[in-house]
């Protein structure tokens, strides 16, 4: 049965406010309704179509009266954050990750009408380290970097749906684990990050980068959403890009860090409101994370559009990033920078 009332989830956020749109302007939809706290961005607003926003909160048990009352036959959860790109309250989105997944999901399984379950979690589920396979497979095991960090959030959520999956066999569900998303007009942690007029990176190592252009993301989000596709997928483009490699290309002047120092750099940016580095990007930045697509091309039917090189050059080209030019002035920021890193740490 096609997908006839659909329930967006994180709508207030990038992809769920264009997922939201792009449903809206679908006339084989019956009704499409959109989530959260706060309402999507202007830019998604002005496309909604016959989409409807309702303001709610999914860590309120009150959302399984939404479901019930409108019928929802499909819910896509685009609510998950994994990577917010600048600092935020870790225990207000801990809880929309944990608590409000726990509420979502526990809605729709007392909601006979739901047939559907989309969801956006991360390949951050994998984790990055010295041991980790030089290709992640959707069976690959699940060891976030952190204990306590976002991408361990995400583990969570996905043992979750797991629960739901057998307990209501019925439902089909589908798992997106999406890598780093970058695109022209999207802001996300490594749009911030390669956006820095000197990039900091870990002094040795030049780890393997692999992202998902924003459009790519979107449209895996619809085609989950409007067909059946059940089972757990990794989505990002094919091939990969060395740190190094990427820093060149955006026109950035590279500053090595000491390992050491590294937390204390990512302190520095995060206090200063630039961007948000957890633990997980920290170590991604270390090791670097590359995972397999070929369940995506051959089982979920979609072949990414965007390369990860073509993908980055987007990026580059939207956000308008010209070269670095002033050495002087860059080595007097990175000098500041380390010092900066080094009297932080000796405080600490």
């Amino acid at each position: 049965m096609p997908s006839k009332v659909v329930l967006v989830t994180g709508v207030s956020g990038e992809l769920g406010g264009r997922l939201l749109a792009r449903l809206g302007a679908n006339s084989g939809l019956d009704r499409v309704i959109g989530v959260d706290t706060i309402p999507p961005g202007k830019q998604a607003s002005r496309r909604l179509g016959r989409a409807e926003f309702v303001r709610a909160d999914i860590r309120n048990p009150l959302i399984a009266k939404v479901i019930a009352d409108a019928g929802v036959d499909t819910v896509v959860h685009c609510s998950t954050t994994c990577h917010p790109p600048g600092p935020a309250r870790r225990t207000a989105i801990k809880e929309v990750n944990v608590i409000g997944a726990m509420r979502l999901l526990a809605a729709c399984q007392r909601a006979r009408s739901v047939r559907k379950l989309v969801v956006k979690s991360t390949t951050a589920v994998y984790g990055a380290g010295p041991r980790s396979p030089a290709v992640f497979t959707e069976e690959s095991e699940l060891v976030p970097a952190s204990s306590s960090g976002y991408a361990k959030d995400a583990v969570e959520m996905e043992a979750y749906v797991r629960r739901l999956a057998r307990r209501r066999p019925d439902i089909t569900v589908t798992t997106l684990r999406l890598a780093n998303v970058l695109g022209p007009d999207v802001d996300t942690v490594l749009a911030r990050y390669f956006a820095l007029p000197v990039v900091p990176t870990v002094l040795g190592f030049d780890a393997r980068i692999q992202v998902l252009h924003s459009s790519d993301a979107l449209a895996v989000l619809e085609l989950a959403t409007l067909e059946d596709r059940p089972g757990v997928f990794n989505v990002a483009s094919d091939g990969v890009l060395a740190l190094s490699q990427a820093i060149r290309r955006a026109g950035r002047a590279e500053l090595p860090v000491p390992r050491p120092l590294v937390p204390t750099v990512a302190k520095l940016l995060r206090g200063a409101h630039v961007v948000d580095f957890s633990e997980d990007q920290v170590r991604l930045l270390n090791f670097g994370r590359v995972v397999d697509t070929t369940r995506l091309a051959e089982e979920f039917g979609y072949q990414p559009s965007w390369t990860t090189k073509a993908a980055f050059d987007d990026y580059i080209r939207g956000r308008g990033l010209r070269p670095v030019l002033d050495g002087e002035k860059l080595g007097e920021l990175a000098d500041n920078v380390l010092t900066a890193a080094r009297t932080g740490q000796t405080q600490a």
